[in-house]
């Protein structure tokens, strides 16, 4: 299970890597940052998609721990605890940055 989601999150990175390098120069700047924004909403709510989902499949799993399922190993269960752990810490400092970052913006003299 764990080496399918390495994989699949592998082959996810090198998706978007090859997009990345296929997309053109724009012309004008207001058509880049309107790109840009566009594409980082989406990856913002995919992460956002990701650490949820995470968090849920650990809920299932401990659940069925809990009921005395015995395809739950423990160790299937702290691994799946962990990395919802650690993928909610993660997207927490992604938005504690954001947050500084807006700040400083708005701090900025015009």
């Amino acid at each position: 299970m764990s080496e399918m989601n390495v994989q699949a999150l592998l082959a996810q990175m090198r998706a978007m890597e090859a997009q990345a390098a296929a997309k053109p120069a724009s012309a004008g700047v207001e058509n880049t940052s309107q790109n840009a924004q566009v594409d980082f909403s989406s990856v913002l709510k995919n992460s956002i998609d990701a650490v949820n989902e995470t968090s849920m499949e650990a809920g299932k799993l401990a659940d069925a721990f809990e009921k005395g399922d015995s395809r739950v190993s423990l160790a299937q269960l702290m691994i799946s605890m962990e990395k919802a752990s650690v993928s909610m810490q993660a997207m927490t400092q992604v938005r504690n940055k954001l947050l500084t970052a807006y700040q400083d913006i708005m701090n900025m003299p015009v």
